[in-house]
């Protein structure tokens, strides 16, 4: 089984320090929601992130989207071989069932997400996504992985599918991937750092490698 964890994700709902801002007052109003429970987004609320501590690289939650609309659907997932997980920037991880069907539509991802954020689960009763108050260092733990690998530009020089062979070698891999545009992970991390290449590639286009390689050994 391979667990892949989207880690130190720029998703967040609108931080308390920029909720009265126009840029998050106006996207709410407009949206019928109160500022405080929407999601940030870099791309409605650029103004409002200048105000942030980070926030050239906050209010990311399209990387999420695309990473696990990739993860969800690949065959690894559809087998039963893998597990995925997102851990937010503010210590909080989201566990996704297997079965879960991320909409495709971002809009509807992002109402998802908020729905989330609020409720703690969704949808009631199947809890398909069910997030919980956690750091990066407590999920690891918790999973108890044989070997946990961090996909880092300064990392090991590794082929794709050379990686992908070491991943099926062990039982239950734990890679940890970053949802976060730019920069380095702010979470400690203890595990091997893998590069599949000398410049820095999107974080989906690392899910994608990393699963289809995965796959080639173990289906």
């Amino acid at each position: 089984m391979l667990h892949l964890v989207i880690a130190d994700s720029e998703l967040e709902l609108a931080p308390k320090l920029i909720v009265d801002h126009p840029a998050i007052v106006n996207y709410a109003k407009r949206r019928n929601k109160k500022p405080e429970e929407v999601l940030l987004d870099s791309t409605y609320h650029h103004s409002a992130l200048k105000k942030l501590e980070d926030g050239e690289r906050r209010g990311r939650p399209d990387i999420v989207h695309v990473c696990l609309l990739n993860a969800l659907e690949s065959i690894a997932n559809k087998e039963g071989k893998l597990r995925v997980y997102v851990h937010t920037r503010n210590d909080e991880v989201i566990y996704i069932k297997p079965e879960t069907r991320i909409p495709r539509n971002y809009n509807r991802f992002v109402g998802l997400m908020e729905s989330l954020f609020k409720n703690g689960v969704v949808p009631e009763g199947l809890e398909l996504l069910r997030m919980e108050e956690k750091s990066l260092a407590e999920l690891i733990d918790e999973i108890k992985p044989d070997g946990v690998f961090v996909m880092h530009e300064n990392g090991e020089s590794m082929k794709p599918q050379e990686f992908g062979k070491v991943l099926a070698g062990l039982q239950s891999p734990l890679v940890v991937v970053g949802g976060f545009p730019h920069g380095d992970f702010r979470s400690e991390i203890p595990g091997k750092k893998i590069s599949f290449y000398k410049a820095p590639l999107m974080a989906w286009t690392v899910v994608n490698e990393i699963i289809i390689n995965f796959e080639h050994w173990v289906l």
